[in-house]
This record gives C-alpha cells, structure tokens and sequence, in this order.
C-alpha cells in the first residue's frame, strides 16, 4: 500500500465522521424549551455540544488540509 492509498483511505473515512458529525449537532435554536429558562438546566448538553464542536472542527481541519495534498499532487 502506498502513502497516498493510506492518505486517501484517511481522507474519505473523515469525510464520513464529518458528514455524520454535523447530523449530529442539534439544531441553534431554542424553541419553546428557551422561554422558561429550561436551557441551562442541562449543563452536561452544553458540554457534549462543545465536545462535538471541537471533534467537527478537528475532523474538518483534517478533511481540508487532506483534500489540499490530494488535489497538489505532492505525494507522488
């Protein structure tokens, strides 16, 4: 197996957590649920959701800069 085999096996099972990830992510607004102030009930959801964020944009760093090397042609 050659490296750019390996970095295109890389690059496509990122692209899948990627597209899984932002399924993932629960929708910006509140909705009903914010008028109450129910929100901040529920801090461990505030800390899953900011786990999540950092996990998506990692993955999409990876994705981009994978996607750069492939398309520059500069592995082989």
């Amino acid at each position: 197996m050659k490296i750019d085999d390996l970095i295109t096996i890389i690059w496509a099972v990122s692209a899948s957590l990627l597209v899984v990830l932002v399924l993932l992510h629960s929708p910006k607004g509140d909705g009903i649920g914010g008028i109450g102030g129910q929100a901040q009930l529920f801090t461990s959801t505030k800390s899953a959701e900011k786990t999540l964020n950092r996990v998506t944009w990692a993955l999409s760093i990876i994705f981009m800069s994978l996607t750069i090397v492939l398309s520059g042609g500069w592995l082989g």
